[in-house]
């Protein structure tokens, strides 16, 4: 096992893609269950399920870490400038799921109520540590999705002129392809 491989473990690639169609559903049911009323049908039903998918991307994110140390993951593409914009990026990424999971969290458990995850099991809650915690934890909840989903955007912009402008092989390691060159400095690596 090498630190620095030339491609993405396929546990890396389930995480990534797995964590791309969540992100957005959590952002779009988010946004449109904070204008539901009390008389719809969703009114506990959305919230109840964005806490649960949010609980299961908590989990998904610890899992990349781990999966991120435990079996490396390729050097970033493109000249010295672009190399340090992707470490940032991805750290910005890390840092304000970790952040919109904690707001959540404040959020959702600051009655002192734990978190049902799927009617599987509870997170526990422990109440309020600030006052009018579940107020400001939304406001940075709602301000710190917005900063996500333009990173997320921007993310996903530089991974396609990665593709059609540089074409390199940035986005299709991560889709699991793997090219010749790629394979053949793999098994020099061994």
């Amino acid at each position: 096992m090498t630190t620095q491989t030339q491609h993405f473990h396929p546990l890396h690639i389930a995480l990534h893609w797995l964590m791309a169609l969540m992100i957005p559903a959590l952002f779009g049911v988010g946004l449109w269950m904070t204008g539901l009323d009390y008389y719809s049908s969703w009114y506990k039903t959305a919230p109840n399920l964005h806490k649960s998918f949010g609980i299961l991307l908590a989990l998904l994110l610890v899992s990349r870490l781990v999966a991120i140390r435990l079996f490396g993951k390729p050097a970033t593409l493109g000249s010295g400038w672009q190399q340090k914009a992707a470490v940032l990026a991805h750290a910005l990424l890390y840092a304000l799921l970790l952040a919109i999971i904690v707001s959540g969290y404040l959020i959702s458990t600051a009655d002192n109520r734990g978190i049902p995850v799927f009617g599987l099991f509870e997170v526990p809650g422990f109440g309020e540590f600030f006052p009018e915690q579940a107020d400001i934890a939304g406001t940075a909840h709602f301000y710190l999705a917005w900063a996500l989903i333009v990173l997320v955007v921007l993310h996903a912009g530089a991974a396609l002129k990665h593709h059609f402008v540089d074409k390199d092989n940035t986005l299709t390691r991560m889709l699991g392809r793997r090219n010749a060159a790629a394979s053949s400095l793999d098994k020099t690596e061994i």
